[in-house]
């Protein structure tokens, strides 16, 4: 072992950071603890029969193809099954030059930054936003500038706030990071008069826009609403995509569309980092989009997630200690809620009193650009059953109403009727 190795590691790999959730995972994994803190998908929902006869049909007729290199771009049998897709469902024509095929979306937010973020380029992202999203773009060096949210989504008032700061400053963002569907962490969806007004503000000071869209298909109430790219138009956006949440996340694959420009500097950037996305995977999943197989799981799965997402609401209704200040989201999709604690508490602190009553959550300051919201913490219900749920919120609440009781808050309790 050399003597000096932390002085031989690279500028970016000195900034790289461990994921906080999955270290705190690792504190979840004893049997005993119903956690809350994974975005896994629902296991019982995964098509294995469909899959299984599907790879054994790809390894047949094109095994020689599906187990070789591909096109850094991607399959175009996939890439004809997207275009279509995206056509159908979001009324977005595109051709093959719009789109690449990346190892799921976690893939896309780094060449996303590689292609984008110098050390010290301004990007601006939500508070909170995903913490995938703030690890990639850390990593290059962004100086991220994050925008409060509303139930609305990132609010466009501050927004233009800060892009006037940034223009007066002599600067200009990389790019506007946005989740408007369901957002991770917390579960809000920005409606269509928000997105056109993003859409000005881009365009007024000159701005890309990133819009990560992994959970957008997953909707249980409420009516859609346009992607931000289909009601943008000329490639001002650039769309991230991804199968983990819609179909299962071991594929480990996604896609990317935008401008082409945009799509050819990813590709290079593609080249650098893997060559290729898997063909083997890539094969498999058009064809299981080519038999209309892609609708039918989405289907099944929002029923499964409807049905969760529904007792855990119920859950934190009867459950939850009634006190100013504690209040969660009612996602109308997705996979997560966002719970915001009374400003005196500290869910950094209280994560580890709910492990110790085997319950388990994800801190929201690792949603958070600067840190500083430790007040808030994001629950997921896609994973646990229902029965799970239940009994998990009830522990949660009894904790939360124990910490009030510890730190001299139970003046700010009232009493549940």
């Amino acid at each position: 072992m050399v003597n000096d190795l932390e002085g031989l590691f690279s500028t970016n790999a000195k900034r790289m950071k461990k994921s906080v959730i999955r270290e705190l995972l690792k504190l979840t994994r004893r049997p005993e603890i119903i956690s809350f803190a994974g975005g896994l998908p629902d296991p019982n929902a995964f098509p294995i029969d469909e899959v299984s006869e599907i790879v054994d049909v790809v390894l047949k007729r094109e095994g020689k193809t599906a187990l070789q290199y591909s096109p850094t771009e991607g399959d175009p049998k996939l890439k004809d099954e997207l275009i279509a897709y995206h056509e159908r469902e979001n009324g977005v024509k595109l051709t093959p030059d719009n789109i690449v095929v990346t190892v799921a979306s976690q893939q896309a937010l780094d060449l996303v930054g590689k292609c984008f973020i110098d050390p010290g380029s301004p990007v601006i992202v939500g508070r909170p936003t995903y913490i995938g999203g703030l690890s990639a773009f850390n990593n290059y060096g962004a100086n991220m500038i994050g925008v409060p949210l509303d139930e609305g989504g990132m609010r466009m008032d501050l927004l233009e706030v800060e892009l006037r700061k940034l223009r007066d400053a002599g600067q200009r963002p990389k790019f506007i990071y946005v989740i408007p569907d369901f957002q991770n962490p917390a579960g809000l969806t920005m409606g269509e008069e928000r997105r056109l007004e993003l859409i000005e503000l881009a365009r007024k000071y000159d701005v890309l826009i990133v819009e990560d869209s992994p959970y957008r298909e997953l909707r249980y109430a409420g009516e859609s609403v346009k992607t931000i790219y289909a009601l943008e138009g000329t490639g001002q956006v650039v769309g991230l995509h991804t199968f983990s949440k819609i179909l299962f996340p071991g594929m480990r694959l996604g896609w990317v569309i935008g401008d082409e420009a945009v799509i050819q500097k990813l590709v290079v950037a593609k080249q650098a980092t893997d060559l290729c996305t898997p063909a083997f995977t890539q094969a498999i999943v058009a064809e299981f989009m080519s038999r209309g197989l892609l609708g039918k799981v989405i289907e099944n799965v929002k029923g499964i997630y409807s049905d969760k997402r529904a007792v855990m609401l119920d859950a934190l209704d009867e459950h939850m200690p009634k006190m100013p200040g504690l209040a969660w989201t009612k996602p109308e999709g997705g996979l997560f809620l966002w719970v915001t604690l009374p400003e005196s508490m500290n869910a950094d602190e209280l994560f580890y009193d709910a492990i110790e009553h085997n319950v388990a959550f994800v801190i929201g300051s690792a949603f958070d650009c600067t840190g500083l919201q430790t007040n808030t913490m994001r629950l997921n219900f896609s994973f646990p059953t229902k029965e799970e749920i239940g009994e998990g919120v009830k522990r949660l609440a009894s904790v939360i109403e124990e910490y009030a009781k510890k730190n001299g808050g139970r003046k700010d309790i009232v009493a549940t009727p």
